[in-house]
């Protein structure tokens, strides 16, 4: 899974400039999370195992490996909780947002 990455959306200046059908290149997205994530996760270190089953699990691509163990991207994490379903050991709660 490629991780989405956030690319400035140039607005065309003349009407045949537009695009036909889709107007954006995939993988990309022109803005972050709207802050409408009620809970999100957070990964206790300690009890990370580093298995991947949240990264596999992921629906948003937020979640990546650093130094044997993951880390959640919230600009990225729409809070859907899949990670800390999928974790066997534990390791992902799902907290309230402040």
């Amino acid at each position: 899974m490629i991780k989405p990455t956030i690319k400035r959306y140039e607005r065309p200046c003349a009407i045949s400039d537009y695009p036909v059908g889709p107007s954006f290149k995939a993988g990309h997205l022109i803005s972050t999370n709207g802050n409408y994530r009620t809970f999100r996760p957070v990964v206790n270190f300690a009890a990370c195992i580093g298995c991947l089953l949240c990264y596999a699990a992921c629906p948003d691509g937020a979640i990546s490996r650093h130094d044997k163990k993951v880390r959640v991207d919230y600009d990225f994490c729409k809070g859907c909780g899949m990670c800390a379903r999928e974790c066997k050991v534990r390791a992902i709660t799902m907290k309230k947002e402040d």
